[in-house]
């Protein structure tokens, strides 16, 4: 619940921005065009999202003849979480990986990169779809969508603003243009497009988190999970320069289960994930809560 919570308020909070965004540049007629465009904005990627996701890196929709342990792993956990059985795609990719979209659960699809089936043992494949299909069940595509849109609307405004500001327009239909209000709209250029963007992170290191705990819940298998994450993470440490730059584009890079570009410092600020420990630990404590007894699990 709390992180529900936390949601919520977080994309309220970038409405705020938004909002106020929108009408300092142009007042009430600003405030509404912010408005309809974050609307079109948000339609459009949550309704195309799956498709333009999926042609970007080539996915391939396997049936269950061509992916048996996939499909049946797939069946189990959408059944235990009472949502459709999504399809099932492949991404050829040297990154092991996953990830999940569609628009709601009757339209889910969860994808798979080939290195993740080469590496990860049955339980934590199906510790790693399970989260994926907790995704689709919490649609979090849908939030995802709505955050990220929100964010690029008002980095267009900002860009429009300046724009403004370098030709000399500014607010007309509902009073002049003041020297508080000037410094307030460059104020809002300056600072609206990076509070937007660490506010659209929060929400997904926040998703990234409910994913987990709804994931070794529909599972049953949290240390399965955290198992893979624990792979995931050492392997991507692993991996020679370039290969994740040139196989994952930065745009789509909170939908993977674990982020594949690194970041540490102030860098870990702008990170759409979580830290894989405290994910770890989290995912531990899960596990004695719903056995009742504490398992052994190597150092992160």
């Amino acid at each position: 619940m709390g992180n529900t919570i936390k949601t919520v308020l977080l994309l309220g909070l970038l409405s705020g921005i938004l909002l106020a965004f929108g009408k300092l540049v142009g007042g009430t007629t600003g405030m509404i065009f912010a408005f309809f465009l974050a609307s079109a904005m948000n339609f459009a990627s949550w309704f195309f999202s799956d498709k333009i996701v999926l042609s970007m890196y080539g996915a391939r929709e396997v049936s269950p003849d061509d992916a048996p342990e996939l499909h049946e792993i797939v069946e189990k956990l959408s059944k235990a979480a009472e949502i459709p059985k999504p399809k099932v795609a492949i991404v050829p990719m040297d990154v092991p990986n996953a990830f999940a979209t569609g628009r709601d659960p009757a339209h889910g699809v969860v994808c798979v990169t080939t290195k993740i089936m080469e590496i990860l043992n049955r339980d934590e494949l199906e510790g790693v779809l399970a989260h994926e299909i907790a995704h689709i069940k919490n649609r979090d595509t849908l939030i995802s969508a709505v955050a990220a849109t929100m964010a690029s609307a008002i980095v267009m405004l900002a860009d429009m603003a300046r724009w403004m500001m370098f030709f000399g327009f500014g607010r007309r239909d509902d009073e002049d243009n003041g020297l508080a209000e000037t410094v307030g709209l460059i104020l809002m250029v300056i600072l609206a497009p990076i509070a937007a963007t660490l506010i659209r992170l929060a929400i997904s290191r926040s998703r990234e988190y409910k994913a987990d705990e709804v994931g070794g819940i529909i599972s049953q298998k949290p240390e399965a999970l955290a198992s893979a994450l624990k792979k995931l993470e050492l392997y991507a440490k692993g991996l020679p320069p370039g290969v994740v730059e040139a196989e994952v584009k930065p745009v789509t890079s909170h939908m993977f289960i674990v982020n594949p570009f690194k970041g540490e410092g102030l860098a870990a600020l702008f990170s759409t994930h979580p830290p894989t420990e405290e994910r770890i630990r989290r995912l531990l404590e899960l596990a004695e809560k719903l056995f009742g007894r504490v398992r052994e699990f190597f150092r992160f």
